[in-house]
């Protein structure tokens, strides 16, 4: 098989419906952010050494990464839906089980510490970045099932508290944000 088709020289890529629309188009803004985040979260995997539970959790928001670009690249009404609300569930679940672990957190911390941790936050920006692309296509073509955002939003959520809990396991140091005054 040829990884290069030379069908979007032209600047113009095809859907799963066969549909061609330019590459600047929000959809594909939308579907290559999230393939982005994919990609920085391989990365984080990969700098992730410890513990090992986290790098398995990580890949699996890899396979859901991964539906959800498939949904967001595919403009049929009836196409299928890999990505459920169990994705969403439990991402809750692993948040709330890291916060078990961490101190309360009673002020703004700084991406850094250690690159794991650094990389956590990576994660999280771009997620952030890909929610409001997709945002941005609900609101403009309404055919975004609601359960991407959801998802998104919550996996944003994990980031953080990954970042912090990716700390406490590397005995890094916690940088608190300190406002000049």
């Amino acid at each position: 098989m040829k990884i290069y088709t030379k069908t979007g020289d032209a600047g113009q890529t095809g859907l799963f419906s066969g549909r061609r629309l330019s590459k600047a188009e929000l959809r594909v803004e939308a579907y290559g952010t999230v393939d982005e985040l994919n990609a920085f979260v391989g990365l984080l995997r990969d700098y992730c050494k410890k513990p090992e539970e986290v790098r398995k959790f990580l890949l699996t928001q890899q396979h859901h990464l991964f539906d959800l670009g498939a949904i967001l690249a595919d403009d049929r009404p009836d196409a299928p839906q890999r990505l459920t609300i169990s994705a969403a569930e439990k991402l809750e679940q692993e948040i709330d089980r890291m916060n078990a672990e961490l101190p309360e957190l009673r002020h703004f911390v700084l991406p850094g510490g250690h690159p794991s941790v650094s990389y956590a936050h990576v994660c999280r920006t771009v997620c952030r970045r890909a929610e409001r692309r997709v945002v941005a296509l609900r609101d403009e073509e309404n055919d975004i099932p609601a359960l991407a955002v959801t998802y998104l939003n919550r996996l944003s959520d994990y980031f953080f508290v990954l970042g912090r809990y990716l700390a406490l396991k590397n005995e890094a140091e916690e940088i608190k944000w300190e406002p000049e005054s």
